[in-house]
C-alpha cells in the first residue's frame, strides 16, 4: 500500500468497513502517456446496500482518477445481476466498450 498509485478506498461505520474498492492508476505509453485507472473489488456489506455508500466510494475513486489525469477508468465485475450492472451505468460506466479476458492463476 506504499505505492502512490494504489488506493484502497472504503467507508467505515461502527468500527466495521461497510464498503470498499481498489483503485489502481497505471502508467501508459499511448494517449499522450496519460495513465488509465482500474477499479476492482467493489464490495458493500449486504446490510448497507442501496444506501449510497457504494456510490460514494466509487465517486471518490472516479474523482481521484480524474485528478491523476487518467484517460479512462475501467471497472470489471463478475456480477451478472441487471441491478448491479445498472448501478455501474448510473455512475457513467458503459457496457460493451471493451471485452475482458481473464486467466485465473492458482
Amino acid at each position: 500500500m506504499e505505492n502512490p498509485n494504489h488506493f484502497c478506498l472504503g467507508i467505515e461505520e461502527d468500527g466495521m468497513i461497510i464498503t470498499s474498492c481498489m483503485l489502481i492508476i497505471i502508467k501508459n505509453l499511448t494517449r499522450n502517456a496519460r495513465p488509465f485507472a482500474l477499479i476492482e473489488n467493489v464490495v458493500t456489506h449486504e446490510r448497507y446496500r442501496k444506501k449510497g455508500y457504494g456510490t460514494a466510494v466509487l465517486q471518490k475513486a472516479i474523482t481521484i482518477a480524474k485528478e491523476k489525469n487518467c484517460n479512462k477508468i475501467m471497472l470489471m465485475t463478475s456480477r451478472k445481476e441487471e441491478s448491479t450492472l445498472k448501478f455501474y451505468e448510473k455512475l457513467g460506466f458503459k457496457r460493451g466498450d471493451k471485452t475482458a479476458f481473464i486467466i485465473r492463476v492458482e
